[in-house]
């Protein structure tokens, strides 16, 4: 069950909270520029509240780098693999706008496995915030 729910893989490519797996993680899409990043301050399904500690997601950067130099490396290999006859500037080229162009995704990827990292999935979560908020 590599993608199911339960998995850490199915809330970080559905972007959904890393405990109940069914509430939105960030406010918008990764590409809506006036919410770039914004991640809700709650699970609106199960409560989780994101943030751990003021600077939680600073230890998302590496997360980041780690993202950056396998796009890096991944562009390069492919580009000597198929193209063996292109030049440096064709790959500086291609692996900038990449860079550019997925930096949001890279982004909001990288805030999703950090979280990921320290929350864990509970199968349970939504029933029992609905159930504590009764009280």
């Amino acid at each position: 069950m590599l993608f199911g729910k339960g998995s850490k893989l199915n809330s970080i490519f559905k972007m959904k909270c890393p405990r109940c797996q069914e509430g939105d993680f960030f406010i918008s899409h990764p590409y809506s520029m006036k919410n770039i990043g914004k991640t809700y301050t709650y699970c609106p399904s199960c409560g989780l509240k994101y943030e751990k500690e003021i600077g939680f997601y600073y230890g998302a950067m590496y997360v980041s780098y780690a993202l950056g130099v396998a796009l890096f490396v991944t562009c390069w290999v492919s580009i000597n693999l198929f193209f063996p006859d292109s030049n440096v500037f064709l790959q500086i080229g291609v692996i900038s706008g990449l860079s550019i162009f997925l930096s949001p995704y890279l982004y909001a990827l990288s805030k999703i496995i950090w979280a990921n990292i320290f929350f864990s999935y509970d199968p349970e979560a939504i029933s029992k915030f609905k159930e504590s908020s009764k009280s």
